[in-house]
């Protein structure tokens, strides 16, 4: 998931109370890569193993062909956690388990069919949007009237003019306020539309179009978000049909049936854990993960199978090499992303007592795209350390590094926890047509990109957690908030309601008076 984004922002609030900590990394001296640090034997053995003996494309094949897809909460996402937790074992990691914890409530998709009605008569391609409800059965009719989403206060205002209509969401003019606003004020739209009698929304992409011919894109409205009215995504050549027509002044109808379910009160998920324990600093953590949760409308194979099988290519790099780190890296199977990165911040609030100690996270989830780089997830004071790491490996690649948060993804709690929340940046040409799309499939992804992404998330993993200093320590709440303002990540955080209290007294100690 980017950019698709989840709540529970109870959790972070409780262990943001840390005050400063020690020294931070590199602050004794000039910073030292694989070469000086000593490091690099063990790095070697790992490329080898990585590149030569890797099975990420069989794990990705199993979980894309013999489970598939795998909404959070659902049998078939249970199934998995299984899965996960048996390669884990196989590997030979340690202390495998589950960490369980609950969503709000569940969600299956049923069927979602739509017709256009008027001025002509065929069949409109649509899907429904994740956690969204249903039409009566059998389906209901209506003019399609649309709304801009660029002018919500006044559309909101003007609500009870849906009634017995199909909404189009569109983009027209300029914004009024800033674009994460608008997609928070989209959610009160949507929640007032039911009530007052829309028939569907079609706004699955808040009024862009989806990519690729003749796609969908399924997806979350907001953190844990739900709605009774029934969203669907349809297809660019359908949308712009339906707009060329009122554009022209005509009369467009359309028949929609959508059937989706709701469980009646929470549902349980849990993240699959297994670990590879440190040699001199067990207590010290760093925490290497990607998301077993997918959307439904294919295999889930780029989102994030290609990041889970990732992850499990490089736990099997580390422990077949025969080296062991100096402090423990915990591989995590983050279930709930989609819907809020509720495993990750699960994680947080689990692991509440050992954050301290933990180094920060090292996540992929972009897709099928080649790594062109690492995000320190706002933590500028490390690109100088971690720089002559990245610059060992040019004889891969070239890599960037910069202090970039990734907030739509599970590094953003970590972030959050003022710690290092490293994104793995990928290569997302191709990603943007299979992301929760039906071409989501196992065809989407290069074996030998997986191979090589998976040996660098081994690589850099065993490097931060067996480098003789410390990476990173968690930064004081203080600094994390001002680092959060700069990478312009509030606005976002207070509009879904994740901005905790120990941030906005924070931002008002600074604003005082000195």
């Amino acid at each position: 998931m980017r950019r698709v984004f989840g709540v529970m922002s109870v959790v972070v609030v409780g262990f943001f109370g840390m005050g400063p900590l020690t020294l931070r990394a590199n602050e004794k001296g000039t910073p030292k890569g694989p070469d000086e640090d000593g490091t690099k034997p063990a790095l070697t053995k790992i490329a080898g193993e990585g590149m030569m003996n890797s099975h990420a494309y069989q794990f990705l094949t199993e979980l894309s062909d013999d489970i598939g897809s795998r909404v959070t909460g659902s049998p078939a996402e249970r199934k998995a956690e299984e899965w996960g937790a048996a390669k884990m074992k196989a590997i030979g990691l340690e202390n495998v388990h589950t960490e369980k914890y609950t969503i709000w409530k569940g969600w299956t998709r049923g069927s979602a069919e739509a017709e256009l009605l008027a001025p002509v008569r065929h069949k409109l391609h649509v899907d429904a949007m994740g956690w969204t409800g249903s039409t009566p059965v059998g389906g209901a009719e209506g003019d399609v009237v649309s709304v801009n989403l660029f002018d919500m206060d006044n559309e909101i205002k003007n609500i009870a003019k849906l009634k017995g209509k199909v909404v189009l969401v569109t983009m027209k003019g300029k914004p009024n306020k800033e674009f994460i606003a608008l997609f928070a004020q989209f959610g009160d739209f949507l929640k007032a539309a039911g009530p007052a009698g829309a028939v569907a929304v079609i706004g699955g992409q808040g009024g862009g179009k989806s990519a690729g011919m003749n796609l969908t894109h399924t997806g979350i409205l907001g953190f844990n978000a739900d709605f009774a009215v029934p969203v669907v995504s349809m297809t660019a050549e359908d949308q712009g049909q339906l707009e060329r027509y009122l554009a022209r002044g005509l009369t467009v109808r359309a028949r929609f049936n959508v059937q989706n379910s709701f469980t009646n009160g929470p549902v349980e998920s849990a993240n699959v854990v297994g670990e590879i324990r440190g040699r001199e600093n067990p207590e010290q953590i760093l925490v290497v993960g990607g998301h077993l949760d997918s959307w439904d409308l294919a295999q889930g194979t780029t989102d994030n199978g290609s990041g889970t099988a990732t992850v499990l290519g490089a736990a099997e790099a580390i422990a077949h090499s025969g080296q062991r780190p100096r402090r423990t890296i915990r591989f995590v199977l983050f279930t709930g992303e989609e819907q809020g990165l509720d495993g990750s911040f699960a994680y947080i609030k689990q692991h509440k007592a050992e954050m301290a100690n933990h180094l920060g996270d090292l996540v992929l989830d972009a897709g099928q795209g080649a790594v062109k780089g690492f995000q320190m997830g706002g933590r500028d004071d490390l690109i100088a350390a971690f720089q002559p790491f990245a610059d060992s490996l040019s004889n891969i690649k070239k890599l960037k590094v910069d202090d970039k948060v990734e907030s739509g993804t599970d590094t953003l709690p970590f972030s959050m926890a003022g710690l290092p929340g490293i994104n793995m940046d990928q290569d997302t040409t191709d990603y943007q047509f299979t992301h929760h799309s039906a071409a989501d499939a196992l065809e989407a992804q290069k074996p030998d990109v997986l191979t090589q992404n998976s040996t660098l998330m081994a690589l850099a993993a065993y490097w931060i957690a067996d480098r003789p200093e410390r990476f990173a320590e968690p930064w004081p709440v203080e600094r994390t908030a001002k680092m959060l303002v700069a990478q312009h990540q509030d606005a976002e955080l207070k509009a879904f309601g994740l901005w905790p209290k120990e941030f906005a007294e924070a931002e008002k100690k600074d604003e005082a008076p000195k």
